[in-house]
């Protein structure tokens, strides 16, 4: 996608990352294995007692057909998922093929989905909720507006510093990469996740028009829906048409997505020193070791750069240690060659305690605040209701000469 200044919004090829490409959403083995789900559905209405099940087929309940319309909802889901498909396996080289209708899965990569897999395939579909449908903007607006609103500060206080540049680590389905460039700012997103990439690549590059998909992002579970309506809203994404939007908006600034591991990538010295920000929102508590994180975001920010934070602390490697690759912890783990997340070792640490660190690690915490409400893919009309009362914080990075330092 062509944003206007000769630089281009699409996924860049770092160290071979897109080799795993047949690990993603579109295997059709997931479908499969969704549709099975659903079967099994089935399978113990029809268990159940004569007279029951009976009951239970008849109006105002009508289970039958709301199995039925289950899959006709899943078929939606599903039908993103086949285009994401065939848009990857061009852009990535995967296959050669002269029409759409000749891109198929290649039969060495069918059936190898794991449960993983399908996790994130179904959270992948609700993501697009979240990041590119109307609905989606309360949620968009919690989390991404402290990010605006604190570059807007930067702008204004360093005017000689423009346009900024600003890495989004963790960027998902690509929204916070996008909106930032519409708003003017040379923006770079990272994302390790395959899923995620082959998604946000499809939506910015390869989307024809707004509203082109319909998803139905609940549809997946049968549990606190107060309606079976509710069950079955769907949406329309994408809620802007990206490309046609950048055309059509004046001072635009720049997009690129990077598909690699923060850590190995943002850590060597082509990246010193490079951002006048870095965007973390839900972010951070994606590190098994928060130290490892910081150093980078240090390392690659400008003198005086700021690290703007929103987000709660769900430590994501809590109950899931990475792998150690063999260390045992007496110490023949060399530190100058970094695996990335897969580093030995993990931690999590308290909100009081996250803020204590980053100034240990030189930077000077100039805004904190707590409870902003911020649901993440969250139905609203649920009966069950989790929100996060997330933390908001900026903190900059030293001007070079200050006297303020590191303790690692």
């Amino acid at each position: 996608m062509e944003v206007g200044d000769g630089t281009w919004a699409d996924v860049e090829d770092n160290d071979s990352r897109w080799k795993g490409v047949e690990e993603a959403i579109e295997d059709p083995e997931e479908i499969r294995v969704l549709f099975c789900a659903i079967d099994s559905f089935r399978q113990a209405f029809y268990a159940l007692p004569q007279a029951h099940w009976q009951l239970l087929a008849q109006p105002p309940f009508s289970y039958l057909d709301v199995l039925n319309r289950t899959d006709d909802a899943i078929e939606s889901n599903a039908e993103l998922c086949r285009v994401i498909m065939k848009c990857g396996l061009r852009s990535f080289g995967a296959v050669e093929a002269a029409s759409d209708d000749e891109l198929t899965m290649p039969e060495e990569w069918t059936g190898i989905a794991k449960y993983n897999d399908l996790d994130k395939a179904r959270s992948t579909v609700r993501q697009f909720y979240r990041d590119w449908s109307a609905e989606g903007a309360v949620e968009r607006d919690a989390c991404y507006g402290p990010v605006y609103r604190a570059l807007d500060d930067e702008k204004a206080k360093y005017p000689d510093r423009q346009p900024l540049k600003v890495l989004v680590p963790g960027a998902g389905l690509g929204r916070l990469v996008f909106d930032l460039c519409r708003l003017g700012y040379h923006t770079e997103g990272n994302e390790i996740s395959y899923h995620q990439l082959l998604g946000s690549s499809y939506i910015l590059n390869s989307t024809e028009r707004a509203g082109q998909h319909t998803i139905y992002p609940w549809i997946h579970s049968f549990s606190n829906h107060r309606s079976r309506e509710n069950q079955f809203r769907s949406y329309k994404i994408p809620d802007i048409h990206p490309q046609t939007t950048l055309l059509e908006t004046q001072g635009i600034g720049s997009m690129q997505m990077c598909a690699a591991d923060f850590l190995c990538l943002y850590g060597d010295e082509e990246h010193k020193d490079t951002y006048d920000a870095v965007a973390a929102v839900f972010f951070l508590d994606t590190a098994p070791n928060l130290i490892r994180y910081l150093q980078v975001i240090r390392h690659c920010l400008k003198p005086g750069g700021v690290l703007i934070n929103v987000g709660p602390l769900l430590w994501h490697f809590e109950n899931h240690v990475p792998s150690h690759n063999g260390y045992d912890g007496d110490g023949d783990h060399d530190e100058n060659q970094s695996l990335g997340i897969a580093d030995p070792g993990s931690f999590e640490l308290t909100d009081d305690e996250v803020v204590a660190l980053v100034e240990k690690m030189g930077f000077v915490v100039e805004k904190r605040e707590g409870g902003l409400r911020a649901p993440y893919v969250q139905d609203d009309q649920s009966m069950l209701q989790t929100i996060y009362s997330a933390s908001h914080w900026i903190a900059r990075k030293p001007d070079a000469g200050s006297e303020v330092t590191a303790a690692i």
